[in-house]
């Protein structure tokens, strides 16, 4: 039995990348999963490390991120890829990088090492950014002060989007543009996907 396809979809909140995720995997008869907190770790973590009302330093927010991602892996992403079934990921190790490393200023070496220790040999066959101008952040979203991240102001956002454009280029994501319609970015995200062994 081969091995399933690994997908993994990145992006700035509000840019289409769950939906995208979740239609993909229904589509591929492929198993849907996210980072931070799908499982039961996972969702204590997710709660202590979006509640905005807990002060956190940036490095004890990544270590929380790649406690969860360690988690994940070894009991959602690996098993049901080691069983042929296909994985579709909403958020993976890219979004610590981003959100840890660009956005809050985290030493991005120690993170990717970190990330290595998080993660192992399981790496996507293919990264999906959904990229979204920070003026169409501004329109969709509505910042929730509870949120650590959606309470961040546009300059922490800009600095992450940022930092997934320079993950893209060297890494070679294929980037899609998320501010266009719906139909459009499904389009273009099934034509490269189709490509995949599924």
């Amino acid at each position: 039995m081969r091995p399933g396809i690994f997908l993994a979809f990145e992006g700035i909140d509000v840019s289409g990348k769950s939906t995208q995720a979740r239609r993909v995997a229904d589509l591929h008869d492929a198993l849907f999963t996210f980072e931070p907190g799908d499982t039961p770790l996972g969702r204590e973590l997710r709660h202590w490390v979006l509640d905005a009302a807990t002060p956190m330093e940036p490095a004890t927010e990544a270590l929380m991120m790649l406690t969860d991602r360690s988690h994940h892996v070894r009991r959602v992403i690996e098993p049901a890829l080691a069983a042929g079934r296909s994985v579709v990921t909403d958020r993976f190790f890219a979004s610590t990088l981003a959100y840890q490393g660009y956005g809050r200023g985290v030493d991005l070496a120690l993170l990717r090492a970190a990330s290595e220790l998080a993660i192992g040999a399981c790496v996507p066959d293919l990264t999906i950014l959904l990229d979204v101008p920070l003026e169409v952040v501004n329109e969709r979203r509505s910042r929730d002060a509870k949120d650590r991240f959606e309470a961040e102001d546009l300059a922490f956002h800009q600095r992450v989007r940022e930092g997934y454009l320079e993950l893209a280029r060297e890494d070679s994501w294929f980037v899609v543009d998320g501010s266009l319609g719906e139909p459009d970015v499904a389009a273009a995200i099934d034509e490269r996907v189709a490509h995949l062994a599924w």
